[in-house]
């Protein structure tokens, strides 16, 4: 292994953010497992590791379920917890951040909650929300995808999955944005206060809209979860706000990255893009193929359950681990012509959201909401073009996405 980053790894740069692959494949064949420094934590570039990795049970997303109270104690005074009561209360002990009995539980509780039933609702509903924002852009002949229709699509969807005051739907942006910000390592004291008045003001209102529910429970998700609250093994009043969160943040800021990547993937492929048009049947399997070629989040961590050695690398309980899995979904070993765009690529075992225990519950309807939006667009611009200078991508370790993406017609 590398005890030092490769010296072209470097996620806050903008040249890095333009197009990551090529470092990529330099990393799988030379340093697929190295450590970087600036986020403590050894990082793994190849798909088969990453995928053995994702279901190997002496890994996980925190170390609480192992270790006694005085080294959880110890763990939060260093990572200073107390300078964040709000967001490592919920943020940092939701689903995606438990283990164990605990995981299991939620998990289960949640599921049962996202029902076929508010799914069905979802899928007759988003192609209306699609519609309207449409209906304010075709006049225009020119957008930014990502501010016009992208980021208030998804939002309008959890908004209607959580049953979320119409007047109050524009707060849910604004939160998440600020919220989602301490996912990455390069963080200010800055992000970290407005983050933490953001976890605030969104709980409290939650908390609110709790109440409510429990008094005239609706056919939405807060109801159904409320009323789990006053079962022997429910959900308690924090998990139902985590969970919550965790919809909102994961549910925004994923769809509107794989939105924006794939999208301009079609673009950048116009011979995809008219096979796209030809055959619609074809557009299930071409969300699979955005997702796999620019993924929305690449790079997810966990922690080191009991010493352990993986691929000649020793590590300790407690030591930190990445999965690349924008690396990953370029594997040559795991995909043929791994760095070409085909939309009707089968099989298509992408890692975008992620595998095992902790494979993201809210797949099917970011899939949905996928399909929906795209076979919309491209149905009602068939004239759909790039305007202007190449999109610029952020900067950033754990998503991919671009900074605006404005088009023409």
């Amino acid at each position: 292994m590398n005890t030092a980053s490769p010296s072209e790894f470097r996620p806050y740069e903008q040249s890095f953010a333009a197009d990551p692959y090529p470092v990529y494949a330099q990393l799988r064949e030379r340093s697929p497992i190295f450590h970087f420094e600036e986020a403590g934590m050894t990082l793994f570039a190849r798909y088969g590791d990453i995928r053995s990795l994702l279901f190997d049970g002496r890994l996980g997303r925190t170390l609480d379920h192992i270790a006694s109270r005085e080294e959880i104690e110890r763990k939060r005074r260093a990572e200073h917890w107390d300078r964040l009561p709000n967001y490592s209360r919920y943020v940092r002990v939701n689903l995606l951040e438990r283990e164990g009995a605990d995981h299991a539980r939620l998990r289960r509780l949640v599921a049962a909650a996202l029902s076929p039933r508010l799914i069905r609702a979802l899928r007759n509903r988003i192609p209306a929300l699609v519609e309207e924002l449409l209906s304010g852009i075709v006049s225009k002949g020119r957008m930014d995808f990502l501010e016009d229709l992208a980021v208030p699509l998804p939002v309008g969807v959890i908004s209607e999955l959580l049953g979320w005051p119409a007047d109050q739907r524009h707060r849910l942006r604004p939160w998440s944005a600020q919220i989602v910000r301490l996912y990455e390592k390069d963080h200010s004291a800055d992000d970290e206060a407005r983050a933490e008045t953001a976890t605030f003001e969104f709980a409290t209102a939650l908390n609110e809209l709790a109440e409510a529910r429990r008094a005239d429970p609706r056919g939405d998700l807060i109801s159904a979860m409320v009323s789990t609250c006053d079962q022997g093994d429910g959900i308690t009043r924090d998990e139902l706000i985590s969970t919550c969160m965790l919809l909102l943040n994961a549910g925004h800021e994923a769809t509107v990255n794989a939105a924006g990547n794939g999208l301009l993937a079609l673009l950048r492929h116009p011979e995809q893009l008219a096979r796209l048009r030809k055959d619609p049947s074809l557009l299930a399997t071409a969300i699979e193929e955005m997702l796999r070629f620019d993924s929305p989040l690449q790079l997810f961590h966990r922690y080191v359950l009991e010493d352990l050695e993986y691929g000649g690398v020793a590590f300790k309980k407690g030591d930190t681990v990445g999965f690349l899995y924008g690396s990953g979904n370029r594997d040559p070993r795991a995909f043929e012509r791994a760095d070409e765009f085909d939309i009707g690529r089968q099989p298509n075992r992408h890692l975008a959201f992620g595998a095992g225990n902790h494979f993201c519950l809210g797949a099917p309807l970011a899939r949905l909401e996928l399909e929906i939006l795209f076979g919309t667009l491209l149905g009602r611009l068939p004239g759909i073009r790039l305007d202007g200078d190449q999109p610029e991508y952020r900067t950033g370790l754990v998503f991919r996405g671009l900074k605006e993406l404005r088009l023409c017609w």
